[in-house]
C-alpha cells in the first residue's frame, strides 16, 4: 500500500537530483556564470546561487537515500 508512494517519490528525487547536478559548475562555467557570476564572484569563492544549489542538491540526495533504504525495507 505504502509502495507506489515510495517508488514515486523516489522516481522524482532521482530525476531532480540528475538535474541538480548537471546544473553543477565544473572548471569553469555552470548555474553561477548563467545568471552573472563572472569574475568577481570567482575570486570572492562561492556566489549565493552555487551555496543554495549546493545544498538543494544535498536535500535532494538525502531524500533520494531515504526512499532507496524505504523501499529496500518494504521489499
Amino acid at each position: 500500500m505504502l509502495t507506489p508512494i515510495v517508488v514515486t517519490i523516489h522516481v522524482l528525487a532521482s530525476a531532480v537530483l540528475i538535474v541538480l547536478v548537471l546544473l553543477h559548475s565544473g572548471k569553469g562555467g555552470g548555474l553561477s556564470d548563467m545568471f552573472g557570476g563572472g569574475m568577481g564572484a570567482t575570486a570572492a569563492g562561492s556566489t549565493v546561487v552555487e551555496r543554495n544549489l549546493d545544498r538543494i542538491t544535498i536535500v535532494a540526495a538525502l531524500i533520494f537515500s531515504f526512499t532507496t533504504m524505504g523501499l529496500v525495507l518494504l521489499l
